[in-house]
Protein backbone atom coordinates (compact mmCIF):
# COMPACT_ATOMS: atom_id res chain seq x y z
CA UNK A 1 0.00 0.00 0.00
CA UNK A 2 1.33 3.63 -0.95
CA UNK A 3 -0.26 6.96 0.49
CA UNK A 4 0.59 9.93 0.24
CA UNK A 5 0.89 13.11 2.38
CA UNK A 6 -0.02 16.31 0.08
CA UNK A 7 1.22 19.06 2.31
CA UNK A 8 -0.92 21.80 0.08
CA UNK A 9 -0.54 25.64 0.29
CA UNK A 10 -4.08 26.49 0.68
CA UNK A 11 -5.66 29.67 0.74
CA UNK A 12 -8.79 30.90 2.97
CA UNK A 13 -12.04 30.85 0.83
CA UNK A 14 -10.38 30.04 -2.41
CA UNK A 15 -12.67 26.73 -2.89
CA UNK A 16 -11.97 26.44 -6.50
CA UNK A 17 -8.15 27.00 -6.24
CA UNK A 18 -7.89 24.67 -3.68
CA UNK A 19 -9.78 21.86 -5.62
CA UNK A 20 -7.33 22.26 -8.40
CA UNK A 21 -4.35 21.87 -6.24
CA UNK A 22 -6.08 18.85 -4.50
CA UNK A 23 -6.52 17.35 -7.59
CA UNK A 24 -3.50 18.37 -9.19
CA UNK A 25 -1.56 16.44 -6.17
CA UNK A 26 -3.71 13.42 -6.16
CA UNK A 27 -2.66 13.24 -9.94
CA UNK A 28 0.73 13.42 -9.01
CA UNK A 29 0.54 11.24 -6.18
CA UNK A 30 -1.39 8.33 -8.78
CA UNK A 31 1.04 8.39 -10.84
CA UNK A 32 3.87 7.82 -8.37
CA UNK A 33 1.76 4.85 -7.48
CA UNK A 34 -0.25 6.42 -4.30
CA UNK A 35 -3.48 4.80 -4.01
CA UNK A 36 -4.83 7.26 -1.06
CA UNK A 37 -3.93 10.87 -0.58
CA UNK A 38 -4.18 12.62 2.69
CA UNK A 39 -4.85 16.20 2.78
CA UNK A 40 -4.94 19.11 5.83
CA UNK A 41 -7.40 20.03 7.78
CA UNK A 42 -10.07 21.89 6.39
CA UNK A 43 -7.89 22.00 3.07
CA UNK A 44 -10.85 22.65 0.69
CA UNK A 45 -11.63 26.17 2.41
CA UNK A 46 -8.43 26.53 3.80
CA UNK A 47 -7.46 27.50 8.03
CA UNK A 48 -8.56 29.20 9.42
CA UNK A 49 -11.77 30.22 7.89
CA UNK A 50 -13.35 32.30 10.92
CA UNK A 51 -16.36 34.10 10.12
CA UNK A 52 -17.06 32.36 6.98
CA UNK A 53 -18.11 29.93 8.23
CA UNK A 54 -21.20 31.83 9.94
CA UNK A 55 -22.09 32.65 6.31
CA UNK A 56 -25.07 29.72 4.51
CA UNK A 57 -23.07 30.76 1.15
CA UNK A 58 -19.77 30.35 2.12
CA UNK A 59 -21.16 26.60 3.34
CA UNK A 60 -22.97 25.57 0.21
CA UNK A 61 -20.05 26.83 -1.93
CA UNK A 62 -17.84 24.57 0.37
CA UNK A 63 -20.55 21.28 -0.49
CA UNK A 64 -20.65 21.72 -4.29
CA UNK A 65 -16.64 22.25 -4.11
CA UNK A 66 -16.32 18.57 -2.16
CA UNK A 67 -18.82 17.38 -4.77
CA UNK A 68 -16.95 18.64 -7.91
CA UNK A 69 -13.55 17.48 -6.32
CA UNK A 70 -14.86 14.01 -5.78
CA UNK A 71 -16.06 13.77 -9.07
CA UNK A 72 -12.21 14.42 -10.27
CA UNK A 73 -11.36 11.52 -8.45
CA UNK A 74 -11.45 8.48 -10.54
CA UNK A 75 -9.44 5.53 -9.58
CA UNK A 76 -8.67 7.22 -6.31
CA UNK A 77 -9.05 7.46 -2.81
CA UNK A 78 -8.52 11.12 -1.05
CA UNK A 79 -9.38 12.02 2.38
CA UNK A 80 -10.08 15.94 2.46
CA UNK A 81 -10.68 18.39 5.12
CA UNK A 82 -13.68 20.42 4.64
CA UNK A 83 -16.99 22.38 7.13
CA UNK A 84 -19.45 20.11 6.89
CA UNK A 85 -22.93 21.37 7.70
CA UNK A 86 -25.73 18.83 8.71
CA UNK A 87 -29.10 18.48 10.54
CA UNK A 88 -28.11 22.53 11.05
CA UNK A 89 -25.58 22.49 13.03
CA UNK A 90 -22.10 22.89 11.65
CA UNK A 91 -18.69 20.40 11.63
CA UNK A 92 -14.96 20.44 11.46
CA UNK A 93 -15.35 17.39 9.11
CA UNK A 94 -13.20 15.03 6.64
CA UNK A 95 -14.13 13.25 3.66
CA UNK A 96 -13.15 10.18 1.78
CA UNK A 97 -13.33 10.69 -1.20
CA UNK A 98 -13.54 7.49 -3.32
CA UNK A 99 -14.14 6.84 -7.48
CA UNK A 100 -15.75 10.03 -7.45
CA UNK A 101 -18.26 9.50 -4.50
CA UNK A 102 -18.17 10.32 -0.73
CA UNK A 103 -17.86 7.10 0.85
CA UNK A 104 -17.60 8.12 4.45
CA UNK A 105 -17.55 11.81 6.60
CA UNK A 106 -16.39 11.96 10.07
CA UNK A 107 -16.87 14.86 12.59
CA UNK A 108 -13.38 16.24 14.50
CA UNK A 109 -14.21 14.99 18.16
CA UNK A 110 -11.95 17.98 19.86
CA UNK A 111 -12.59 21.59 20.04
CA UNK A 112 -9.85 23.40 20.56
CA UNK A 113 -10.57 27.58 22.39
CA UNK A 114 -7.32 28.47 23.72
CA UNK A 115 -4.50 30.76 21.91
CA UNK A 116 -5.19 31.16 18.56
CA UNK A 117 -8.25 28.29 18.30
CA UNK A 118 -11.70 29.66 18.73
CA UNK A 119 -13.28 26.55 17.07
CA UNK A 120 -16.28 26.45 19.38
CA UNK A 121 -17.69 29.09 18.35
CA UNK A 122 -18.25 27.38 14.75
CA UNK A 123 -18.43 23.97 15.10
CA UNK A 124 -20.47 21.17 16.88
CA UNK A 125 -18.04 18.16 18.37
CA UNK A 126 -18.49 14.94 16.69
CA UNK A 127 -18.88 11.39 18.90
CA UNK A 128 -17.92 8.56 16.19
CA UNK A 129 -15.16 7.49 15.25
CA UNK A 130 -14.66 6.44 11.45
CA UNK A 131 -12.68 3.65 10.24
CA UNK A 132 -12.84 2.83 6.68
CA UNK A 133 -10.85 -0.77 4.33
CA UNK A 134 -8.15 0.33 1.71
CA UNK A 135 -6.32 -2.19 0.60
CA UNK A 136 -7.38 -4.99 3.15
CA UNK A 137 -6.29 -1.98 6.24
CA UNK A 138 -8.81 -0.63 8.39
CA UNK A 139 -7.79 3.03 8.57
CA UNK A 140 -9.06 5.31 11.45
CA UNK A 141 -9.57 9.38 10.50
CA UNK A 142 -8.61 11.97 13.12
CA UNK A 143 -8.17 15.69 12.70
CA UNK A 144 -6.09 17.92 14.32
CA UNK A 145 -6.80 18.66 18.13
CA UNK A 146 -8.24 14.75 18.57
CA UNK A 147 -4.79 13.34 18.24
CA UNK A 148 -3.88 15.43 21.44
CA UNK A 149 -5.90 13.77 23.82
CA UNK A 150 -6.45 10.00 24.13
CA UNK A 151 -10.08 9.25 23.45
CA UNK A 152 -10.60 9.81 19.59
CA UNK A 153 -7.43 7.79 18.70
CA UNK A 154 -8.71 4.91 21.05
CA UNK A 155 -11.95 5.19 20.20
CA UNK A 156 -10.60 4.54 16.47
CA UNK A 157 -8.73 1.92 17.42
CA UNK A 158 -11.86 -0.30 19.65
CA UNK A 159 -13.50 0.53 16.30
CA UNK A 160 -11.14 -1.94 14.42
CA UNK A 161 -8.80 0.64 13.05
CA UNK A 162 -4.89 -0.38 12.26
CA UNK A 163 -3.74 2.48 11.09
CA UNK A 164 -4.37 6.34 11.89
CA UNK A 165 -4.06 9.19 9.34
CA UNK A 166 -4.64 12.71 10.88
CA UNK A 167 -5.76 15.69 9.02
CA UNK A 168 -3.90 18.92 10.95
CA UNK A 169 -3.92 22.73 10.25
CA UNK A 170 -1.17 23.12 13.17
CA UNK A 171 0.40 26.34 13.16
CA UNK A 172 3.84 27.48 14.00
CA UNK A 173 5.66 28.68 17.08
CA UNK A 174 9.26 28.35 18.13
CA UNK A 175 9.98 24.43 18.91
CA UNK A 176 6.11 23.47 18.31
CA UNK A 177 7.46 20.51 16.07
CA UNK A 178 9.43 18.81 19.28
CA UNK A 179 5.47 19.36 20.97
CA UNK A 180 4.08 17.76 18.43
CA UNK A 181 6.09 14.65 18.27
CA UNK A 182 5.92 13.80 21.59
CA UNK A 183 2.34 13.98 21.81
CA UNK A 184 1.70 11.74 18.63
CA UNK A 185 3.90 9.13 20.12
CA UNK A 186 1.73 9.10 23.56
CA UNK A 187 -0.93 8.61 21.15
CA UNK A 188 0.75 5.44 19.71
CA UNK A 189 1.85 4.18 23.38
CA UNK A 190 -1.82 3.90 23.93
CA UNK A 191 -2.52 2.63 20.71
CA UNK A 192 0.16 0.67 19.32
CA UNK A 193 -0.78 1.95 16.07
CA UNK A 194 1.06 3.86 13.64
CA UNK A 195 0.28 7.79 12.68
CA UNK A 196 0.31 9.36 9.54
CA UNK A 197 0.02 13.42 10.55
CA UNK A 198 -0.40 15.83 7.47
CA UNK A 199 0.08 19.21 8.52
CA UNK A 200 -0.70 22.04 6.21
CA UNK A 201 1.79 24.57 4.93
CA UNK A 202 1.53 28.46 4.50
CA UNK A 203 0.79 31.52 5.93
CA UNK A 204 -2.48 33.42 6.94
CA UNK A 205 -2.62 36.43 8.40
CA UNK A 206 -0.73 36.37 11.75
CA UNK A 207 -0.40 32.46 11.37
CA UNK A 208 2.13 30.48 10.03
CA UNK A 209 1.30 26.68 9.00
CA UNK A 210 5.40 25.31 8.70
CA UNK A 211 3.71 21.85 7.48
CA UNK A 212 6.76 19.09 8.83
CA UNK A 213 4.22 16.29 8.43
CA UNK A 214 5.55 13.27 9.66
CA UNK A 215 5.14 9.68 9.87
CA UNK A 216 5.59 7.14 13.05
CA UNK A 217 5.44 3.22 13.21
CA UNK A 218 3.91 1.26 16.15
CA UNK A 219 6.93 1.76 18.43
CA UNK A 220 7.40 5.10 18.26
CA UNK A 221 10.18 5.55 15.86
CA UNK A 222 9.63 8.34 13.02
CA UNK A 223 9.93 6.76 9.38
CA UNK A 224 9.13 10.13 7.22
CA UNK A 225 9.24 13.57 8.29
CA UNK A 226 8.71 16.12 5.15
CA UNK A 227 10.42 19.57 5.08
CA UNK A 228 9.10 22.13 7.26
CA UNK A 229 7.80 25.65 5.42
CA UNK A 230 7.77 24.08 2.07
CA UNK A 231 4.67 22.43 -0.02
CA UNK A 232 5.85 18.88 -0.33
CA UNK A 233 3.93 15.38 -1.42
CA UNK A 234 5.54 12.62 0.21
CA UNK A 235 4.83 8.71 -1.03
CA UNK A 236 5.07 6.29 2.02
CA UNK A 237 5.22 2.75 1.67
CA UNK A 238 3.24 0.62 3.94
CA UNK A 239 3.82 -3.12 4.88
CA UNK A 240 -0.10 -3.75 5.69
CA UNK A 241 -0.44 -1.15 8.05
CA UNK A 242 3.09 -0.70 8.78
CA UNK A 243 5.00 1.93 7.16
CA UNK A 244 8.78 1.37 5.87
CA UNK A 245 11.53 3.66 6.85
CA UNK A 246 11.62 6.57 4.07
CA UNK A 247 13.27 10.19 4.03
CA UNK A 248 13.85 12.74 7.02
CA UNK A 249 14.29 16.39 6.46
CA UNK A 250 16.82 17.72 8.26
CA UNK A 251 15.55 19.31 11.50
CA UNK A 252 16.00 23.70 11.54
CA UNK A 253 17.88 25.43 13.91
CA UNK A 254 15.57 27.71 15.78
CA UNK A 255 17.25 30.69 14.09
CA UNK A 256 16.61 28.99 10.45
CA UNK A 257 12.99 27.74 11.29
CA UNK A 258 11.85 30.91 12.54
CA UNK A 259 13.57 32.79 9.86
CA UNK A 260 12.00 30.55 7.35
CA UNK A 261 8.47 31.59 9.21
CA UNK A 262 9.20 35.00 8.86
CA UNK A 263 10.02 34.43 5.00
CA UNK A 264 6.78 32.39 4.49
CA UNK A 265 4.49 35.03 6.80
CA UNK A 266 5.87 38.08 4.44
CA UNK A 267 5.33 36.49 1.27
CA UNK A 268 1.99 34.71 0.99
CA UNK A 269 0.47 37.75 2.74
CA UNK A 270 1.59 40.13 0.20
CA UNK A 271 0.86 37.45 -2.63
CA UNK A 272 -2.47 35.90 -1.24
CA UNK A 273 -3.21 39.75 -0.81
CA UNK A 274 -2.41 40.54 -4.36
CA UNK A 275 0.17 43.59 -3.36
CA UNK A 276 2.54 44.03 -6.03
CA UNK A 277 5.57 44.65 -3.07
CA UNK A 278 6.08 46.11 -0.47
CA UNK A 279 7.82 49.50 1.23
CA UNK A 280 9.44 50.04 4.24
CA UNK A 281 11.74 52.74 5.91
CA UNK A 282 14.96 52.37 6.64
CA UNK A 283 16.77 53.61 9.67
CA UNK A 284 20.24 52.12 9.51
CA UNK A 285 19.38 50.00 12.62
CA UNK A 286 19.00 46.23 12.98
CA UNK A 287 15.18 45.86 12.77
CA UNK A 288 14.65 47.52 9.39
CA UNK A 289 17.80 45.59 8.69
CA UNK A 290 16.64 42.24 9.77
CA UNK A 291 13.05 43.48 7.66
CA UNK A 292 14.46 44.50 4.54
CA UNK A 293 16.74 41.27 4.36
CA UNK A 294 13.65 39.01 5.03
CA UNK A 295 11.50 41.00 2.21
CA UNK A 296 13.87 40.50 -0.50
CA UNK A 297 14.93 36.80 0.59
CA UNK A 298 10.55 36.60 0.44
CA UNK A 299 9.65 38.23 -2.55
CA UNK A 300 12.95 38.91 -4.67
CA UNK A 301 14.60 42.56 -4.72
CA UNK A 302 12.49 44.05 -7.51
CA UNK A 303 9.43 43.70 -5.24
CA UNK A 304 11.14 46.00 -2.49
CA UNK A 305 11.35 49.68 -1.71
CA UNK A 306 13.38 51.23 1.08
CA UNK A 307 13.38 54.61 1.81
CA UNK A 308 15.88 56.42 4.38
CA UNK A 309 14.32 59.15 6.24
CA UNK A 310 17.45 61.28 7.56
CA UNK A 311 16.70 64.16 10.39
CA UNK A 312 18.65 66.74 11.82
CA UNK A 313 19.40 63.86 14.52
CA UNK A 314 20.34 60.80 12.18
CA UNK A 315 24.02 59.98 11.86
CA UNK A 316 25.37 59.96 9.23
CA UNK A 317 26.55 56.65 9.41
CA UNK A 318 23.07 55.52 9.86
CA UNK A 319 22.46 56.83 6.28
CA UNK A 320 26.08 55.27 4.88
CA UNK A 321 24.66 52.05 6.01
CA UNK A 322 21.36 51.98 4.94
CA UNK A 323 22.71 52.90 1.32
CA UNK A 324 25.30 50.16 1.60
CA UNK A 325 22.55 47.55 2.30
CA UNK A 326 20.42 48.57 -0.42
CA UNK A 327 23.54 48.06 -2.75
CA UNK A 328 24.48 44.83 -1.20
CA UNK A 329 20.69 43.51 -2.16
CA UNK A 330 20.09 45.14 -4.96
CA UNK A 331 16.73 47.17 -3.69
CA UNK A 332 14.67 49.98 -5.14
CA UNK A 333 15.99 52.87 -2.93
CA UNK A 334 15.22 56.19 -1.94
CA UNK A 335 16.24 59.72 0.43
CA UNK A 336 13.52 61.76 1.73
CA UNK A 337 15.22 64.36 4.45
CA UNK A 338 12.10 65.27 6.83
CA UNK A 339 14.11 68.36 8.67
CA UNK A 340 12.14 70.52 6.32
CA UNK A 341 8.67 69.24 7.32
CA UNK A 342 9.81 68.63 10.68
CA UNK A 343 10.67 72.36 11.04
CA UNK A 344 7.30 73.43 9.20
CA UNK A 345 5.11 71.32 11.32
CA UNK A 346 6.95 73.40 14.32
CA UNK A 347 6.40 76.65 13.24
CA UNK A 348 2.65 75.74 12.87
CA UNK A 349 2.68 74.09 16.73
CA UNK A 350 4.76 77.00 18.03
CA UNK A 351 1.70 79.31 18.67
CA UNK A 352 0.12 75.92 20.80
CA UNK A 353 2.99 74.71 22.23
CA UNK A 354 5.61 78.16 23.12
CA UNK A 355 8.53 77.88 25.11
CA UNK A 356 7.84 74.56 25.98
CA UNK A 357 10.88 72.22 25.74
CA UNK A 358 11.76 69.84 23.63
CA UNK A 359 10.32 66.05 24.68
CA UNK A 360 8.56 62.78 23.29
CA UNK A 361 6.21 65.12 21.31
CA UNK A 362 8.69 66.14 18.94
CA UNK A 363 10.50 62.97 19.16
CA UNK A 364 6.87 60.94 17.89
CA UNK A 365 6.20 63.83 15.04
CA UNK A 366 9.15 63.15 13.38
CA UNK A 367 8.14 59.32 13.25
CA UNK A 368 4.54 60.49 12.05
CA UNK A 369 6.51 62.33 9.43
CA UNK A 370 7.73 58.90 8.18
CA UNK A 371 4.97 57.38 8.86
CA UNK A 372 2.98 59.81 6.08
CA UNK A 373 5.44 59.32 4.03
CA UNK A 374 5.70 55.90 3.35
CA UNK A 375 2.14 55.87 3.61
CA UNK A 376 1.70 58.12 0.84
CA UNK A 377 4.36 55.83 -1.49
CA UNK A 378 2.01 52.64 -0.35
CA UNK A 379 -1.38 55.00 -1.45
CA UNK A 380 0.44 56.11 -5.04
CA UNK A 381 2.02 53.05 -5.97
CA UNK A 382 -0.01 50.18 -4.39
CA UNK A 383 3.21 48.41 -2.45
CA UNK A 384 2.25 47.20 1.57
CA UNK A 385 4.22 49.38 3.97
CA UNK A 386 5.67 46.66 6.29
CA UNK A 387 6.70 48.20 9.76
CA UNK A 388 10.21 47.43 10.95
CA UNK A 389 9.53 47.39 15.03
CA UNK A 390 10.09 44.00 17.24
CA UNK A 391 8.08 42.58 20.07
CA UNK A 392 10.26 44.34 22.98
CA UNK A 393 9.35 47.78 21.58
CA UNK A 394 5.48 46.52 20.98
CA UNK A 395 5.41 45.28 24.43
CA UNK A 396 6.53 48.70 26.22
CA UNK A 397 5.28 50.94 23.72
CA UNK A 398 8.43 52.37 22.82
CA UNK A 399 7.02 53.09 19.30
CA UNK A 400 4.93 55.89 18.00
CA UNK A 401 1.04 55.61 16.86
CA UNK A 402 0.72 56.81 13.57
CA UNK A 403 4.16 56.73 13.00
CA UNK A 404 6.48 53.79 12.82
CA UNK A 405 3.85 51.68 13.61
CA UNK A 406 1.84 52.86 10.71
CA UNK A 407 1.35 49.91 7.80
CA UNK A 408 0.05 47.08 6.74
CA UNK A 409 1.89 44.04 8.07
CA UNK A 410 4.30 44.15 11.10
CA UNK A 411 6.96 41.80 10.40
CA UNK A 412 8.81 41.44 13.71
CA UNK A 413 5.90 41.94 15.75
CA UNK A 414 6.52 38.68 17.90
CA UNK A 415 9.92 38.76 17.35
CA UNK A 416 12.03 39.84 20.87
CA UNK A 417 15.30 42.38 20.42
CA UNK A 418 18.02 39.80 21.40
CA UNK A 419 16.44 37.80 18.49
CA UNK A 420 16.72 40.10 15.97
CA UNK A 421 20.06 39.86 16.76
CA UNK A 422 20.57 36.48 16.53
CA UNK A 423 18.61 36.45 13.22
CA UNK A 424 21.10 38.90 11.78
CA UNK A 425 23.89 37.01 12.56
CA UNK A 426 21.83 33.92 11.10
CA UNK A 427 21.04 35.84 7.58
CA UNK A 428 24.74 36.85 7.51
CA UNK A 429 25.78 32.93 7.49
CA UNK A 430 23.97 32.22 4.54
CA UNK A 431 25.18 35.42 2.89
CA UNK A 432 26.27 38.84 3.87
CA UNK A 433 23.38 41.02 3.67
CA UNK A 434 23.81 43.58 6.86
CA UNK A 435 26.78 45.46 7.13
CA UNK A 436 28.26 44.63 10.41
CA UNK A 437 27.88 48.15 11.88
CA UNK A 438 24.17 47.97 11.90
CA UNK A 439 24.50 44.89 13.91
CA UNK A 440 27.32 46.25 16.52
CA UNK A 441 26.58 49.75 17.08
CA UNK A 442 24.15 50.32 20.01
CA UNK A 443 20.31 50.69 18.98
CA UNK A 444 18.70 54.30 18.83
CA UNK A 445 15.89 55.85 17.68
CA UNK A 446 17.66 58.65 16.08
CA UNK A 447 15.15 61.03 17.54
CA UNK A 448 16.93 63.62 19.54
CA UNK A 449 20.26 64.07 20.15
CA UNK A 450 22.92 61.23 21.33
CA UNK A 451 20.07 58.96 21.90
CA UNK A 452 20.42 55.37 22.30
CA UNK A 453 17.36 53.18 23.70
CA UNK A 454 18.99 51.92 27.33
CA UNK A 455 18.07 55.85 27.64
CA UNK A 456 14.51 54.95 28.42
CA UNK A 457 14.82 50.75 28.25
CA UNK A 458 16.44 48.09 30.40
CA UNK A 459 19.22 46.30 28.35
CA UNK A 460 17.15 43.98 25.96
CA UNK A 461 18.45 40.92 27.89
CA UNK A 462 16.50 42.04 31.08
CA UNK A 463 13.58 43.45 29.10
CA UNK A 464 12.87 40.26 26.88
CA UNK A 465 13.09 38.30 30.34
CA UNK A 466 10.46 40.27 31.82
CA UNK A 467 8.16 40.63 28.86
CA UNK A 468 8.30 36.72 27.95
CA UNK A 469 7.85 35.45 31.30
CA UNK A 470 4.73 38.54 31.90
CA UNK A 471 3.13 38.07 28.60
CA UNK A 472 4.27 34.78 27.24
CA UNK A 473 3.26 32.42 31.07
CA UNK A 474 1.47 35.28 32.67
CA UNK A 475 3.49 35.21 35.33
CA UNK A 476 3.05 37.58 38.21
CA UNK A 477 5.51 40.45 39.69
CA UNK A 478 6.93 38.34 42.50
CA UNK A 479 7.19 35.26 39.95
CA UNK A 480 8.94 37.37 37.69
CA UNK A 481 11.51 38.98 40.60
CA UNK A 482 11.69 35.59 42.10
CA UNK A 483 13.67 34.55 38.64
CA UNK A 484 16.47 37.01 39.57
CA UNK A 485 15.30 40.49 37.99
CA UNK A 486 15.05 44.06 40.48
CA UNK A 487 11.64 44.88 41.56
CA UNK A 488 12.41 48.30 39.97
CA UNK A 489 13.12 46.92 36.81
CA UNK A 490 9.81 44.31 36.95
CA UNK A 491 7.57 47.08 37.85
CA UNK A 492 8.97 49.36 35.23
CA UNK A 493 7.63 46.75 32.58
CA UNK A 494 4.93 45.47 33.54
CA UNK A 495 3.63 48.90 33.71
CA UNK A 496 5.03 49.84 30.57
CA UNK A 497 3.38 46.81 29.47
CA UNK A 498 -0.55 47.53 30.61
CA UNK A 499 -0.79 50.44 29.91
CA UNK A 500 0.14 50.35 26.03
CA UNK A 501 -2.51 47.75 25.43
CA UNK A 502 -4.69 50.17 23.31
CA UNK A 503 -1.42 50.75 21.33
CA UNK A 504 -1.24 46.91 20.15
CA UNK A 505 -5.02 47.32 19.15
CA UNK A 506 -4.02 49.27 16.97
CA UNK A 507 -0.87 47.65 15.35
CA UNK A 508 -1.00 45.69 12.14
CA UNK A 509 -0.99 41.90 11.81
CA UNK A 510 2.29 40.38 12.17
CA UNK A 511 3.74 37.10 12.19
CA UNK A 512 3.34 34.83 15.14
CA UNK A 513 6.68 32.87 16.08
CA UNK A 514 6.09 32.39 20.16
CA UNK A 515 3.70 30.09 21.70
CA UNK A 516 1.87 33.90 22.93
CA UNK A 517 2.10 36.84 20.37
CA UNK A 518 0.07 39.64 20.34
CA UNK A 519 -2.88 38.62 18.56
CA UNK A 520 -5.29 36.19 19.08
CA UNK A 521 -3.30 35.13 21.71
CA UNK A 522 -3.87 37.85 24.16
CA UNK A 523 -7.10 39.82 24.91
CA UNK A 524 -6.65 41.82 27.92
CA UNK A 525 -8.50 44.84 28.40
CA UNK A 526 -7.72 48.31 27.78
CA UNK A 527 -9.47 49.80 30.52
CA UNK A 528 -8.13 47.99 33.74
CA UNK A 529 -6.57 48.58 37.10
CA UNK A 530 -4.02 45.97 36.42
CA UNK A 531 -1.56 46.96 38.75
CA UNK A 532 -3.82 45.40 41.58
CA UNK A 533 -2.99 41.69 40.53
CA UNK A 534 0.68 42.05 40.85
Amino acid sequence: MKIAIAQINCVVGDIAGNVEKIARYAAQAKSQGATLVLTPELSLCGYPPEDLLLRTDFLEACEQGLYALAARLAGMTVIVGHPHLEGGACFNAASVLQDGKILATYHKHVLPNYAVFDEKRYFNPGNDALVFQHQGVNIGVLICADVWEAAPALASKAAGAELLLALNASPFHMEKQFTRIEKLRQRVTETQLPIVYANLVGGQDELVFDGASFVLNAQGEITHELPAFETSLCVVDFEHAAPLAGSLAAPLAIEASVYAALKLGLADYVNKNRFPGVVLGMSGGVDSALTLAIAVDALGADKVHAIMMPSEFTADISVNDAREMADILGVKYSEIAIKGLFDKYLEALSPQFGDMPFDATEENLQARIRGMLLMAVSNKFGSIVVTTGNKSETAVGYCTLYGDMAGGFALLKDVPKTLVYRLCHYRNGLSRAIPERIITRPPSAELRANQVDQDSLPPYDILDGIIEAYVEYDLGREAIIAQGYLATDVNRVITMIDRNEYKRRQAPVGVRITHRGFGKDRRYPITAKLSDFW
